[in-house]
């Protein structure tokens, strides 16, 4: 059965009494030449606790304006984002910055690996920006690239992989110090078919498995079937339109 309806009206299927990410009227709006361009107009929606929700609209819908308001990366013109009952529209941009290191990881479309770190150094990163590098981490670090596929090219540097190794990589610096929200923006939209779906089934392997939650962009029906909801961006506002799983 197709649900069509405000994401406000209706809660998930069994989501918690208090979700872990709670969107409370967002609005952002950007100045283009004398006039204001409205992407988000007071969007709200929750994800709970351990659920996989994918993000589908339009390009030029806001898709990747949401994810950078939800991950602190923005802020926005008006409205609220709170995460684990803090709301990070109230914190400073440095405040912001070491609560997304120590909560939120972030897969992007293009990787946005290091070129002059190892694939180590480079899953290991958010360790070492929040100055928790010693050998229970490192053992870590090499766990995940273990998990991913990669343990033989712990010393190698980024060009000299593939575009599905490297964003195997990314999945790994995005779980490494085991985020409560875990966004991806377009994961596999620079992959190949076989490539991407073993990248969705490995991010959705490790983030179900570690019980994390998941707000994934695509532009894919076939990734989107794969998440507990299915949510449009339309007008500015998320819509739910999706089979709801048993």
């Amino acid at each position: 059965m197709t649900i069509m309806a405000n994401i406000s009206s209706i809660p998930p299927p069994g989501a918690p009494k208090s979700p872990l990410v709670r969107l409370r009227a967002l609005t952002k709006s950007y100045p283009e030449g004398e006039q204001v361009r409205t992407v988000l107009h007071e969007l709200s929606g929750e994800f709970g606790a351990g659920e996989f929700v994918a993000l589908i609209g339009r390009s030029g819908s806001g898709k990747s304006t949401l994810l950078n308001l939800v991950s602190g990366i923005d802020v926005p013109t008006a409205g609220e984002v709170s995460i684990a009952g803090t709301d990070l529209t109230r914190l400073s941009e440095r405040e912001r910055t070491l609560f997304r290191r120590a909560h939120i990881g972030f897969i992007f479309q293009f990787f946005n690996l290091i070129s002059t770190l190892t694939v180590l150094e480079n899953v290991l990163l958010p360790l070492e920006l929040q100055g928790r590098l010693g050998p229970a981490e490192l053992d870590q670090g090499r766990q995940l690239l273990t998990e991913v596929g990669l343990a033989d090219r712990a010393d190698s540097f980024p060009d000299r992989l593939s575009g599905g190794e490297q964003q195997r990589v990314a999945i790994a610096r995005a779980l490494v110090h085991r985020p409560r929200l875990l966004l991806a923006d377009e994961p596999t939209g620079n992959l190949d078919a076989d490539t991407g779906a073993q990248v969705l089934a490995l991010l959705e392997r490790l983030v179900r498995g570690a019980g994390g939650t998941m707000l994934l962009v695509t532009h894919s029906a076939e990734v989107a079937r794969l998440a507990d909801r299915i949510l449009t961006l339309r007008g500015g506002r998320l819509v739910e339109a999706a089979e709801v799983k048993p």
